[in-house]
């Protein structure tokens, strides 16, 4: 449940790559979302690195030439380096879209691992009227927590009446929804968020309109650890 204003089709799907350095490194290529309804795809030499790392590997190991295994090791150290100082300094959180979990952490150390609901990728169309159309996902990038909503009030968009088959309220009053979205809700920007739920059985699948949906315990231990700012990625 989320109050999003519609992210119109065409856009192109990003990913987030994840690279396992060596026996120790974690490190996100991270895609930058930026304002409004397109995601432009940044540069990253890490992840031109691992590929790098990849095919040397496959290489040596077909080949077992020394000289090969030693350059494979130096390029696996400096992918090393590189992959340390990507990682925040502080607490972040990381979404992991396809296996639907949130994962707060601090450095290398995660400090929780929640089952999550993600956005459904459907597409829903808007028969007459202005034709419009909505496509329902998570948003795949780097973000930040923008705010903290406390008892947080939905106020129902568009789509919401159209895919219910209702006529659009005549008045914003009609608009709103209590209790749908738990005790709390962080902004994400452009009306995504990370948000209780009435359906905690449902965790797990993706489901949603594009916003995250945390069970209750899980949310309490998120609000209580993050701030304004937190860095949020979303692969």
């Amino acid at each position: 449940m989320m109050d999003n204003p519609g992210r119109q089709s065409g856009f192109s799907i990003l990913a987030l790559i994840g690279l396992y350095v060596g026996v120790s490194s974690t490190v996100f290529g991270l895609l930058s979302v930026s304002s409004g309804y397109s995601y432009e795809p940044l540069s990253d030499p890490i992840s031109d690195d691992a590929a790098g790392v990849a095919t040397t590997a496959a290489r040596a190991s077909n080949s077992g030439d020394p000289t090969e295994l030693r350059e494979l090791d130096a390029t696996r150290r400096k992918l090393a380096v590189a992959a340390d100082r990507r990682i925040p300094s502080g607490r972040y959180i990381v979404i992991d879209r396809g296996n639907n979990r949130l994962y707060l952490r601090q450095g290398e150390e995660v400090e929780l691992d929640a089952v999550v609901s993600t956005g459904s990728g459907t597409i829903l169309r808007e028969i007459g009227g202005q034709g419009r159309t909505w496509v329902f996902d998570t948003p795949p990038g780097r973000h930040k927590v923008r705010g903290l909503r406390t008892g947080p009030v939905w106020t129902k968009p568009d789509w919401a009446f159209l895919e219910d088959g209702l006529p659009l309220p005549a008045s914003i009053e009609e608009r709103f929804e209590r209790g749908v979205l738990g005790e709390y809700a962080l902004d994400l920007g452009d009306s995504y968020l990370i948000h209780g739920t009435l359906y905690e059985n449902l965790l797990g699948r993706s489901i949603t309109h594009g916003c995250i949906r945390v069970g209750r315990d899980d949310l309490r231990v998120l609000v209580e650890a993050t701030g304004l700012g937190t860095p949020v990625y979303i692969y």
